[in-house]
């Protein structure tokens, strides 16, 4: 059968494109209006990329993209985010590496470290950068000016912390410990001497700090700005099982906030923490009165564990102060309970301990507690001040001192020729002394009905190792 075309119309005009035939097919030039194409599209080139839809396949595309923007491009897989990239905006990102900000700061899964300028930020755990953090005082039981050991059922122990309680037949002893968790030398150790295994409903017993109100300014209690604080501390004992922590805002009508804390293995140093948000309702009065009374319990009766635990602060419920509290400490002479790294700060993170030096932990101390003179120091000459003979039957000297929180009491060591007032050759033995106008600053103490001159200087000294003048303005 001989070829054959058949066409309806062909028109051929000037710059639009010619049409040819020939045997190996139809070459057309010019512009071409189509509605579909099918077959290879291996040789198109200058395609609008409005024109290019649906999937192209991975092989099409070189083993190097031209240069280009790519502003618009979505949900790009992580793992196929790679090279240098000046300027990256990551949200909810999770890198399993490490991350290099320029050459001076590398973030990886132990931590920041940067060099060079370092790294500007306006707070650490939403508190001052720099500075002290922790607010309690001898949190490391370091400070002892009392005595290492003490046999009480009320009064303060190590500096700054107290030991109260009710039980109607147990008993414990209070001491300065050295069993201590990795970086700390001290604890403070409550032991119990005689057992008490049926608590009454007002039993108690409790180790605890009161802390000085405007010490406590900077958490802004009472106001929108409230500051959200957390208590952290290492604890011991062998009686595993729950015990209690209260803090009382004795300024606003006693609020309270109660917690639980579960001691998991026996004779095993743990690290406990709570976070209380901020108190907008309780301010804190900027004076020298107590503002946070923060209890550790040990045993409790009924009437102070049969209500809830209070994760903020509320009004005060007897019954809801010591919730937490499942163990009785006291059910056994065989139990112990050890706590040092007692801190508590701003923020909702418990911070490593912050250690402070000796030295700044007593002067810390003595705002409260201040020893003028101990018999018990070392030194055979016990001398506790330069005096004079005010009359014929009195001496006595003005003691100065750190700048206490108010007017101190005197405590002393007193007994029969306790003390001694020296003149030459002369001496005089009495038991005590009295205290006279005492300031933050410094006051008087003398005694009367001794025989000494008047007007003559007497070296004032201790006769004895128990002999002691100490000044107390504790809370």
């Amino acid at each position: 059968m001989a070829s054959e075309i058949r066409v309806n119309k062909i028109e051929n005009r000037s710059g639009l494109g010619t049409v040819t035939f020939a045997d190996t097919g139809v070459d057309l030039a010019g512009i071409v209006t189509a509605t579909t194409f099918s077959g290879s599209g291996a040789s198109l080139t200058s395609l609008p990329a409005a024109s290019l839809t649906g999937t192209v396949a991975d092989a099409r595309f070189p083993a190097t993209l031209p240069a280009t923007s790519a502003a618009n491009l979505t949900n790009v897989p992580a793992a196929n985010v790679v090279g240098v990239h000046t300027s990256l905006t990551v949200t909810n990102s999770t890198t399993t590496g490490t991350a290099v900000v320029g050459g001076g700061v590398t973030i990886s899964e132990s931590g920041i470290e940067a060099s060079g300028i370092g790294i500007t930020c306006t707070n650490i755990n939403g508190d001052q950068i720099g500075g002290r953090r922790n607010v309690i005082i001898n949190g490391a039981m370091q400070v002892a000016q009392r005595g290492t050991s003490f046999t009480i059922t009320g009064g303060y122990t190590l500096d700054r912390w107290r030991f109260d309680d009710s039980m109607d037949s147990g008993a414990a002893t209070v001491t300065q410990s050295t069993t201590s968790p990795d970086g700390f030398s001290n604890s403070l150790k409550v032991d119990i001497t005689t057992a008490d295994t049926s608590l009454a409903g007002n039993d108690y017993s409790q180790v605890y700090q009161y802390i000085e109100a405007q010490n406590l300014q900077h958490l802004a209690y009472g106001t929108s700005a409230a500051k959200t604080i957390t208590i952290s501390f290492y604890v011991r004992s062998n009686k595993t099982g729950g015990y209690n922590v209260a803090f009382l805002q004795d300024d606003a009508s006693s609020r309270l906030a109660s917690f639980q804390y579960t001691i998991n293995s026996a004779d095993t140093w743990e690290r406990k923490s709570f976070t209380i948000p901020g108190d907008a309702s309780g301010q804190i009065n900027n004076d020298t009165g107590i503002g946070f009374s923060i209890f550790w319990g040990l045993s409790y009766g009924g009437n102070y564990t049969s209500g809830s635990l209070q994760s903020s602060f509320s009004g005060y419920v007897g019954a809801n102060f010591a919730p937490g509290q499942s163990v009785n400490l006291y059910d056994s002479t065989s139990n112990e309970w050890y706590i040092t790294g007692v801190q508590l700060e701003i923020g909702p993170q418990a911070t490593p301990f912050e250690h402070r030096s000796f030295g700044e932990e007593l002067a810390l101390c003595q705002r409260y507690y201040y020893v003028v003179a101990d018999g018990r120091d070392s030194g055979s000459t016990k001398q506790l001040s330069t005096g004079m003979a005010y009359s014929n039957n009195q001496v006595e000297t003005v003691i100065h001192y750190p700048v206490m929180r108010s007017n101190p009491s005197l405590v002393q060591g007193s007994g029969t020729d306790y003390f001694k007032a020296v003149n030459g050759n002369n001496s005089d033995l009495f038991n005590n002394y009295i205290i006279y106008h005492p300031s933050p600053r410094a006051a008087l103490i003398y005694r009367n009905q001794l025989s000494v001159t008047e007007g003559q200087a007497y070296r004032l000294e201790l006769n004895e190792n128990d002999a002691y003048i100490h000044l107390s303005a504790e809370l």
